[in-house]
């Protein structure tokens, strides 16, 4: 090679080497972080009594609806006092689709579980789409107040409709839930797993496991995807997102018509639950009033939009008075007697009260800010001296 090629190549500026990709090892370790929570929830009923393995249930219950209503409140924007309302639907609907043929005095369908069980999603999703045009052309307090109007009409039809509810006095009971032909209620057939047998209480637990995932995975998906950005769009400004192609009815009544699917799932495994569906006599109940209001608080206190702080709202919302009642039995609590005793659900609703006011007043973002707020900090560098 010539001294003047030598020179050329010599003159070339140099070309930077690229970087290999970096890895999001904050991505690796929630997922790692979700990963080893599952595995902890997989093997709690190996170690747990069936009483614990009851108080875990209900709190799953409270997160798959708290999931339905942070969706609509919190990614879309919408106040929804109505929740009570499509848990009566979900549970009615599974208890009738489910019920068998041939009774005299309530109806039933005799369908099989799993597909009454979807089917009280549906039931539930198209009487929220049906209250749309309603949620569609009202926002803020005014919506409110017109899907409380829900929660009457719920308890209306639940002590009316006795051939589907079967009235407020006895109720009816749920059809033994089972998939793909394999029961959960009752202990038979025998399994033993690490020599522990898996019996009725164990294997509604992983049963509600799974709706739970499967809830939490949809809901993350949604929140991610083009259906989220067009709720926090008409959230944030409907105007801009009219301007933007969203059509804001249509994502007001997707919102509503999916949180209410959640609610109706919720509802199905509430009448698993206590194992009889039984409308109130009032409205505060199983679905009345006070329901409505502590679904509203988890989503308040995990953080409006945060489909993870559902869960950790759900967690203290309906955790809370199971945990005290289980240790109340050991320690002597709310032993006392009269109109004025303690109970485990009183102490739970102050509990839940403060939180709500201590979020409000210092840290309106949840818990799930607070969550954000610390993982952003170990993610920042140390400065540079």
């Amino acid at each position: 090679m010539s001294d003047s090629a030598v020179s050329e190549v010599d003159s070339r500026p140099a070309v930077a080497a690229t970087p290999p990709p970096r890895r999001d090892w904050g991505k690796l370790v929630r997922t790692a972080a979700w990963l080893a929570l599952l595995v902890v929830l997989l093997a709690l009923p190996l170690y747990l009594d069936a009483a614990w393995l009851k108080a875990g249930q209900y709190m799953m219950i409270g997160a798959v609806g708290a999931i339905g209503l942070t969706l609509v409140v919190g990614q879309a924007g919408q106040l929804s006092l109505a929740h009570a309302f499509f848990l009566l639907a979900g549970g009615t609907a599974y208890t009738v689709l489910s019920g068998p043929t041939g009774d005299d005095r309530v109806v039933g369908f005799g369908l099989d579980p799993g597909l009454s069980l979807l089917g009280a999603v549906v039931v539930a999703a198209l009487l929220g789409l049906a209250f749309a045009p309603v949620a569609g052309r009202l926002r803020g307090i005014y919506l409110g107040v017109a899907s409380l109007a829900l929660v009457f009409l719920g308890l209306y039809f639940g002590q009316s409709a006795e051939e589907l509810t079967g009235g407020t006095s006895t109720g009816r009971a749920p059809a033994p839930f089972s998939l793909f032909g394999f029961p959960f209620a009752g202990d038979s057939p025998e399994i033993t797993l690490l020599g522990v047998p898996i019996r009725q209480a164990e294997r509604t637990w992983y049963l509600f496991l799974l709706l739970t995932v499967l809830a939490f995975v949809i809901a993350r998906g949604a929140v991610r995807g083009r259906v989220g950005r067009s709720w926090r769009a008409v959230r944030d400004n409907e105007a801009a997102a009219a301007v933007m192609g969203v059509s804001v009815l249509r994502a007001k009544a997707g919102a509503f018509a999916v949180s209410s699917a959640y609610g109706g799932l919720a509802g199905a495994m509430t009448v698993l639950w206590f194992d009889i569906l039984k409308p109130d006599e009032s409205e505060y109940g199983t679905y009345g009033i006070n329901v409505s209001i502590a679904y509203l608080a988890m989503v308040i206190i995990g953080g409006l939009g945060s489909v993870p702080g559902a869960l950790v709202g759900a967690l203290i919302v309906n955790g809370l008075p199971q945990v005290l009642a289980l240790y109340s039995a050991d320690l002597g609590w709310f032993s006392g007697t009269g109109d004025g005793a303690l109970t485990p659900i009183l102490v739970s609703s102050f509990v839940y009260g403060a939180a709500i006011i201590l979020v409000v007043l210092f840290e309106p973002g949840g818990l799930a800010a607070i969550g954000r707020r610390i993982t952003r900090s170990r993610r920042q560098p140390p400065e540079e001296p």
